[in-house]
């Protein structure tokens, strides 16, 4: 699963060659990412920007935000609550959506996710 950073990242560095995302192309066959996602991107991309997006979004499967993805992230979220942690509702769905599907996450922002129980980050 890869958080919206990492493809953040890929679309404003000039190397592309350096980007986190080319590294986890390498290292794994399939990537994935949240619809929450798709939308973090779309809700900030230009309309410059928006053919860049929607070749790489049709590129990468989608794993949308459904029931037992919403009970995962209500947990994760008393358990973080007792933590006295907080998280911000975006990344809380796409932490969700990993966990649900079983699968690591990739991340820039390791603080955002960190306290998490059950979560495999990159």
């Amino acid at each position: 699963m890869l958080d919206t950073c990492i493809l953040i990242d890929y679309f404003r560095k000039q190397e592309k060659s350096k980007t986190r995302l080319l590294q986890i192309v390498d290292e794994f066959e399939l990537l994935c990412i949240s619809s929450i996602t798709v939308f973090e991107i779309y809700a900030g991309a230009t309309l410059i920007q928006l053919p860049f997006w929607e070749v790489l979004l049709e590129k990468t499967t989608i794993l949308n935000l459904d029931a037992q993805t919403a009970h995962v992230a209500v947990r994760v979220l008393q358990q973080m609550k007792q933590k006295r942690k907080s998280i911000e509702k975006a990344d809380l769905f796409i932490a969700a959506a990993a966990m649900n599907a079983g699968i690591p996450m990739a991340t820039l922002n390791r603080k955002h996710f960190e306290h998490i129980d059950g979560l495999k980050l990159l």
